[in-house]
């Protein structure tokens, strides 16, 4: 059943190593240009996420209480001890520890895991057995991996825990979670997910500091906004 979790993390566990082999032999502007590419493509994926919305004060609605939501409960701030720690723990070295490894579990684990392929492929493998989905998103997680560990580094590897975590709890509760997740549910979580990949994009290219983490309740909002307004 969780074949294609499995795969997926495998994928980019496989992408970071290849990435931090591929980072050493990088001049720092090479590195920084890839950066900014890199930062594009993540703000082009996530246009395409957001236009896909038949419901824009869905997507308005959610974006407003999820980030009241995560901001209250301190997502962002819990997301970077949490990255923290992973480098703490990682780097015994204290001169080392300048917040990269951090940044890079927590704004891969939002690329990798915020998104439709997430959701219907998961659902796909508890439901059907049917892997297809979760498949093709290890081949593209895969290579994100790469580009991201080769500029980001080794905290990219850390994200395959929460796609594991993430994926494959959406796999083993497909049997209750799929009457829910309606097309129209799918959609429009998907539509809000990908401003909240945009926002990543903006903090890779620009360097700015969009606080995406405390955004992330509005990912699950639009289940909450069709119930209510009978859009099932």
């Amino acid at each position: 059943m969780l074949f294609g979790t499995i795969v997926n993390a495998g994928a980019v566990l496989a992408g970071t190593l290849l990435g931090c082999l591929v980072k050493k032999g990088l001049p720092e502007r090479l590195k920084s240009t890839l950066m900014q590419a890199l930062g594009l493509c993540t703000i082009l994926i996530g246009i395409l996420s957001a236009i896909e919305t038949k419901d824009p004060l869905c997507v308005i609605v959610s974006m407003a209480l999820g980030t009241l939501l995560g901001s209250a409960v301190g997502i962002e701030k819990g997301l970077g001890k949490l990255g923290s720690l992973a480098e703490r723990l990682v780097s015994r070295d204290a001169d080392t520890r300048d917040g990269a490894f951090g940044k890079a579990f927590v704004t891969s684990s939002l690329l990798f895991c915020v998104g439709a392929m997430s959701i219907v492929g998961s659902l796909e493998s508890g439901l059907k057995g049917d892997h297809t989905t979760l498949l093709a998103k290890s081949v593209l997680d895969g290579v994100a991996s790469i580009i991201f560990a080769s500029t980001l580094g080794p905290g990219v590897a850390l994200s395959a825990m929460t796609v594991l975590v993430y994926q494959g709890g959406i796999t083993l509760a497909s049997g209750v979670c799929a009457p829910a997740l309606s097309a129209a549910v799918i959609n429009e979580m998907s539509a809000a997910g990908g401003l909240v990949v945009l926002g990543i994009g903006v903090n890779l290219l620009l360097d700015k500091k969009i606080r995406v983490g405390d955004m992330l309740p509005a990912f699950f909002l639009p289940l909450l906004y069709l119930l209510i307004s009978g859009g099932f």
